[in-house]
């Protein structure tokens, strides 16, 4: 058995603010010692339960912030940036019997601490096939095309609530609960680790592949703070104007449709001016 764990910072163990995720601040290298001690409860309740492998996928920012000298030793660790799938690349390959959601959030537009859809800010709401669609379920319809089933969520109660719509029968733990974007009431690392730990040996029964869902066509939708911002993402093919503020395509398949979006987010990233956005 194999488990693919997909591993945010936003919702980890102790995280309520931007500093407390992005690279460089002393804040985020105190916060990364959570976000590892998150994961390596994972991974050892994975073990727990009977898996043969457990392949971790870094899927915050720059995608350099855990410590892999603190995993258990069975682990393996993918790390870095500019990958085909992003936040759940390893999945395609076929050998992924489960997935984990690990310090996952809520998405654009919703409550939920630093709640966000891939970008920290510019984009207020994003849709998928008329639904507000958080990170994870983007990533939830995309590995559901490779046949892989969710089995495990953590992040705050907010993103945990949240999962209930992709994934039902996941495992969930909730490692803080939500008082505003930038608040949450946290549980303690000794705590969250313990949770983790025992959620994924229960997960790993739902790691059971299945057949490959083929949903398709997708239809995203998007929506900025600014005018400028909708326009410029324009220039990708296939998205197309629908408002204001507001822009849209369609692809065939989730692989296509989330390769089109990490294309719309970073052009919206780049048009981004400093003050006024």
């Amino acid at each position: 058995m194999k488990i693919l764990i997909s591993a945010d910072m936003e919702g980890a163990t102790g995280v309520t603010w931007p500093h407390d995720v992005l690279p460089g601040h002393a804040q985020w290298e105190r916060c990364r010692s959570m976000f590892t001690s998150d994961v390596q409860a994972a991974v050892l309740g994975f073990f727990d339960g009977g898996a043969d492998e457990v392949l971790i996928n870094e899927a915050h920012w720059t995608m350099r912030n855990l410590f892999l000298e603190r995993l258990d030793p069975r682990a393996q660790m993918l790390t870095g940036r500019h990958k085909s799938l992003s936040m759940v690349e390893g999945v395609q390959h076929g050998d992924v019997d489960g997935i984990a959601f690990l310090g996952y959030h809520a998405g654009a537009g919703m409550p939920g601490v630093l709640a966000h859809t891939y970008l920290a800010n510019s984009l207020t709401g994003v849709w998928l096939d008329g639904v507000r669609a958080s990170e994870g379920l983007l990533n939830a319809h995309v590995v559901a095309e490779y046949g892989v089933p969710v089995v495990l969520v953590t992040g705050d109660d907010v993103a945990c609530e949240d999962s209930k719509g992709y994934a039902p029968e996941a495992e969930r733990v909730a490692v803080k609960d939500h008082v505003s974007r930038y608040a949450a009431v946290c549980r303690t690392p000794e705590r969250t680790a313990a949770d983790i730990r025992t959620a994924a040996r229960d997960a790993t029964r739902l790691a059971v592949r299945h057949e490959p869902v083929q949903a398709g066509p997708h239809t995203v939708d998007l929506e900025f703070d600014a005018a400028h911002l909708a326009a410029a993402v324009t220039v990708v093919p296939g998205v197309a104007l629908t408002g204001d503020l507001r822009a849209s395509y369609t692809s065939e398949t989730m692989y296509e449709a989330i390769r089109t979006f990490k294309a719309v987010t970073t052009v919206a990233q780049n048009a981004v001016e400093e003050t006024y956005g």
